[in-house]
């Protein structure tokens, strides 16, 4: 089992709902964001048009963020996932200087979107205990839902289709079909991680 991701740039229309959808399931603070998407500009005028690339952990069979972890708390785990337990990180933050995909966030505070209220809202004080001070944080692939046998927040919100999660390591998963048909590849490849992120375009 090797849980993944393939996106197709060609879809995405840049609406940043998997952005959204990742911050209302995981509840992530101001500025934390474990899933974004990247814009530019290519051409010019008149034929000038956006381009755009979701980017999110790579979660990579050869992570460098657990290979530089003192503590052990960055793990790959059996499905592939790559994860951190927030009781064994120290918050050195080694993991955010070996990511190459920039993918991690040091959660120096957990304070709420409106600090002049003087207090989180409903929301915010469901999901602080998700969080912790002191502590490198990122996207989990939506574990707990995968376990569910729900797909991720980010690739079940977007309206293109844009994303589609599987098993890797299934040859008669779409996702698998997917890679080989259009040769989907990783970010940075050349730097042996092996993401489980790939890409079409």
């Amino acid at each position: 089992m090797r849980y993944g991701m393939v996106i197709d740039t060609s879809r995405c229309v840049g609406c940043n709902a998997c952005a959204v959808a990742c911050k209302q399931i995981h509840g992530t603070g101001p500025g934390v964001f474990w899933n974004h998407v990247e814009r530019w500009e290519e051409g010019s005028y008149p034929k000038a048009r956006m381009k755009y690339r979701p980017v999110m952990c790579n979660h990579c069979a050869h992570a460098p963020c657990a290979e530089v972890c003192p503590v052990g708390a960055t793990v790959v785990d059996e499905n592939g996932i790559v994860t951190v337990d927030r009781e064994r990180c120290m918050g050195c933050r080694y993991c955010i200087a070996a990511c190459p995909y920039d993918a991690r966030t040091f959660l120096m505070s957990t304070e709420g979107y409106y600090p002049e209220l003087g207090s989180k809202t409903v929301f915010e004080e469901a999901k602080e205990f998700l969080h912790e001070t002191g502590t490198v944080e990122k996207c989990i692939l939506c574990n707990d839902r995968i376990a569910e046998g729900k797909e991720p927040a980010c690739s079940k919100a977007c309206p293109a289709g844009a994303r589609t999660f599987g098993d890797l390591a299934d040859p008669t998963s779409t996702i698998t079909h997917l890679v080989l048909e259009h040769q989907a590849h990783g970010l940075q490849e050349d730097l042996g991680t092996g993401p489980s992120v790939r890409y079409i375009g």
